[in-house]
């Protein structure tokens, strides 16, 4: 029985420890309207007046920078760096991020200043002037505000490689290399003239036993197994005879830099009778083909017009 008491007497005051308060946290404050102007600010372009905000030692850094020695940006580099989204970015808006709102901290300890912290999740947009670039980025930042509501500080968490595209788009560069003649594109047309002569075995053959696949007719576009395509195929061959398949131009191979993907794109006129009324009809047809490093499709999306087969 001691033993129990001791234990209920440990976790109450651990609970009690755990609990202890370190201030109050506000959703409407003196210091998230100031934050919210200065957003207003840095939107519209207003360098005077998000100058007005800040303070003349303020700092700002990046929460996602690795430099232990980072000093941050001073007022002036600041202000310089957010007249730069005003400036190069159309539709230029900071917005909310959905279900989200700011909060403002006012601590207790370590805090003799009286010194408030506001919280923001934001989604940062616009579309680059010049490369075409879109942002649709969310953002976090922490403001720090002294007690006449002058910013002090901003910490900055953002989606750098939104910036990082826009700076490799200033510039022309290559992505890998095209061919027209590749054991890829072989597998290809091997695949769909198995098709044309009904050798479905065969077709199969050619792909990985996980690929997956898309049709651009799906409601939802999701992709789908093997084994859900090949009902699919059947329920497709017991409606319609394929009279011959014929390839349109000439497919291409793109081995990618970025990703090391590996792609076939091929267009097609499939050409069918349907078994019920013996109408001919002629249906162009896409393909993006997607292949592993050992030359098996791993996924294929389809493109074409379902209306041509009612």
């Amino acid at each position: 029985m001691k033993k129990t008491v001791l234990v209920v007497m440990m976790l109450s005051a651990f609970i009690n420890y755990a609990q202890k308060k370190n201030g109050t946290v506000y959703i409407e404050h003196p210091a998230i309207d100031v934050v919210h102007d200065f957003i207003k600010a840095s939107v519209g372009g207003d360098r005077s007046k998000m100058a007005s905000y800040l303070t003349d030692d303020f700092k700002a850094y990046n929460g996602t920078s690795n430099n232990p020695n980072d000093k941050g940006m001073d007022k002036e580099a600041f202000l310089v760096n957010q007249m730069v989204y005003y400036n190069q970015l159309d539709y230029y808006a900071i917005e909310d991020f959905p279900g989200s709102y700011a909060d403002a901290i006012e601590y207790k300890k370590d805090n003799p200043d009286g010194e408030v912290w506001v919280q923001t999740w934001s989604l940062l947009k616009g579309v680059q002037k010049n490369t075409g670039v879109k942002i649709d980025a969310g953002a976090h930042r922490l403001y720090t505000l002294t007690k006449d509501n002058k910013i002090k500080m901003i910490i900055g968490y953002g989606n750098g490689r939104v910036i990082d595209e826009i700076q490799s788009s200033f510039t022309d560069r290559t992505n890998g290399t095209i061919y027209n003649h590749h054991e890829n594109i072989n597998t290809i047309r091997k695949m769909m003239y198995a098709l044309e002569n009904a050798d479905l075995e065969k077709m199969y053959g050619f792909y990985d036993e996980n690929a997956r696949f898309l049709d651009s007719s799906s409601p939802t576009f999701e992709g789908i197994s093997i084994a859900e395509q090949k009902e699919i195929d059947k329920k497709i061959l017991e409606q319609y005879e394929i009279t011959s398949i014929d390839v349109v131009g000439y497919p291409d191979y793109l081995h990618y830099e970025m990703g090391d993907a590996r792609v076939v794109q091929s267009w097609w006129n499939i050409n069918l009778i349907r078994k019920s009324d013996k109408k001919a009809i002629i249906l162009p047809i896409h393909y993006i083909n997607d292949f592993n490093k050992e030359g098996k499709i791993i996924s294929e999306t389809a493109y074409y017009n379902p209306k041509l087969l009612e």
